[in-house]
This record gives C-alpha cells, structure tokens and sequence, in this order.
C-alpha cells in the first residue's frame, strides 16, 4: 500500500481540503458528456485534510474524516494548487453528504 501524499498546507477554521474526482457522463448511447455540460449537479471529492476547527465553539466536531468520499456545492469551494495538484477548500458546511462504501 502506497503512502499518502503529505500535503504542504494547512486549513484553517472549520474548512476542508478536498481532491476534486473527476466524473464524466455517459448517455445510453456511449457519448460522453464533459462535466461542464450539467453544471447543476454536484461534485464529488475525497477528503484530504480537516481544518484546525472554529476557536469559538468548544463542542464543534468534524463530520467527516480524511480518505471520505463527498458530495459537496459546486460554486462554493475555492481552488486552490499546490505542487502542481489541483485541490478545494470548502467550509464543512458546504459538504452535502458522504458516499457509502
């Protein structure tokens, strides 16, 4: 098993560094859509790092953990890249779910 990719950053608050997966349609026909065709839907990504969490509030937990598979809004995150790998920063509370194994 392959180590993981130590990440030079750090997010702060209660965000969430995410890889962006890419997904790419497919009709019933096989023609496969871009992504930018259907910009309503959400993205999909995998938890990379949790923030440092909000200092104001003493019972805040994160509700998902690095290596989770999520659903997130797709105009809220900013991108970011760092070492050439293109990454999303998100508040916890743009995630709308994670998927189940």
């Amino acid at each position: 098993m392959a180590a993981k990719k130590q990440v030079g950053f750090q997010p702060l608050g209660p965000r969430v560094l995410v890889r962006p997966v890419s997904e790419e349609s497919v009709t019933s026909s096989g023609i496969v859509l871009p992504d930018t065709v259907d910009k309503e839907k959400p993205q999909i990504g995998e938890v990379v790092m949790l923030g440092t969490g909000p200092t104001d509030k003493k019972d805040f937990q994160f509700f998902v953990k690095v290596g989770d598979k999520v659903y997130f809004k797709k105009y809220s995150p900013d991108e970011i890249t760092i070492d050439d790998e293109d990454y999303l920063v998100m508040e916890q509370d743009d995630i709308l779910g994670v998927m189940k194994k």
